[in-house]
């Protein structure tokens, strides 16, 4: 039974490689013509939309595995059926509970490989592929570190330590530097806002260096005159489905203590720890589809239920999330419903033709 194991698993992962092998060119080449309206712009070139594009894969990888999984183990299954090999393996006394089982130990490795990909590949890549664009469209060099966010700007280097949503910063550290490399002033805000395209300090403490010593004041508020553009805190701010589990719960818990709406990224933090059963859900949903429709001859129809059905799931599961973002639905009830839904049905289908 091992080597049936291993034979129905290396089907279910070789189809689910292999359309992962023809989707994301596709979604490569329609990312470029994407990218190719912003070439042109500032000092943005096309060896820059290519590098962004390829950094960018991992994240999509990511979030279409749950659907290549499904494809990929019709494709793989299916193929066995067409050969008839699975009327075999049923008519050696191998149930389809066998035949399920074996599948999802495929779907386990699957989640794993997904999970690698989504939590240590993805974010890095994405968060390199932004920092890429952004530098290259607006001149300015930056680095997202640990300790914050740095930037140039002209003579003088600024730390974020915190990033909101609507160009909000807090704690913010200015340095800078005469023409001979020597520190002359630090400055630090508490909060920095910005209003009308200009920065604005609140609660600054200003030290300026001289021969004579060090100068200290306090400005309950004054104008920053900045090219930090508001758009390069996209480097830090990006995408909640391309920030790791661990970003995301750190994010969700810093913005409810400054008393913004986490919504969008308590909704990704679900998606994301439900996505590893998602990926075993979608394999355990194409044994019914496969034997369902096992009286068709040709892999197509096979492959074409696959995809409306991938369709569908992604269609149910934003609507969900919409409604936890417009109506407070819970963010984990609108995450957890739809695979739950879908495996319900996946059921029905496996009585049925069970």
């Amino acid at each position: 039974m091992k080597i049936l194991d291993r034979y129905l698993a290396r089907a279910v992962v070789g189809g689910t490689f292999a359309t992962l092998a023809v989707l994301l060119p596709l979604l490569g080449f329609f990312l470029l013509a994407d990218e190719l309206d912003k070439v042109g712009e500032k000092g943005y070139v096309f060896a820059d939309a290519v590098a962004f594009v390829a950094l960018s894969i991992p994240s999509y990888a990511y979030q279409i595995f749950p659907i290549a999984t499904l494809i990929g183990a019709l494709i793989g299954l299916g193929s066995l059926a067409s050969r008839s090999e699975l009327v075999a393996m049923r008519a050696a006394g191998v149930s389809i509970s066998r035949i399920v089982l074996a599948a999802l130990k495929a779907g386990v490795l699957l989640a794993v490989i997904a999970f690698l990909v989504g939590e240590g590949v993805a974010p890095v890549a994405q968060q390199k592929a932004l920092q890429l664009r952004s530098e290259a469209e607006s001149g300015q060099v930056t680095l997202s570190t640990p300790y914050g966010f740095w930037a140039r700007d002209r003579r003088a280097y600024i730390n974020i330590r915190k990033i909101l949503p609507g160009a909000y910063l807090g704690d913010v550290f200015i340095y800078e530097f005469d023409g001979q490399h020597r520190l002359r002033a630090a400055t630090h805000a508490k909060d920095a806002r910005y209003v009308e395209k200009h920065w604005v300090l609140d609660d600054i403490s200003r030290s300026k260096i001289s021969r004579d010593g060090v100068e200290v004041s306090r400005i309950p508020s004054a104008n920053w005159d900045s090219l930090l553009d508001p758009g390069l805190l996209d480097v830090v701010l990006v995408d909640p489905q391309a920030l790791p589990v661990w970003g995301l719960y750190r994010y969700i818990r810093f913005m409810a203590e400054n008393n913004q709406d986490p919504g969008p990224y308590a909704v990704a933090f679900w998606g994301k720890v439900v996505q590893p059963l998602l990926i075993l859900a979608m394999t355990f949903l194409s044994i019914p589809i496969l034997f369902g429709s096992a009286r068709t001859q040709g892999m197509g129809v096979r492959v074409f239920l696959g995809i409306m059905v991938g369709i569908g799931f992604y269609l149910v599961s934003r609507a969900f999330a919409s409604f936890a973002l417009v109506y407070g639905l819970s963010a984990m009830v609108a995450a957890i419903t739809p695979p739950l839904l879908f495996l319900g049905i996946a059921f029905w289908v496996m009585r049925r033709v069970g």
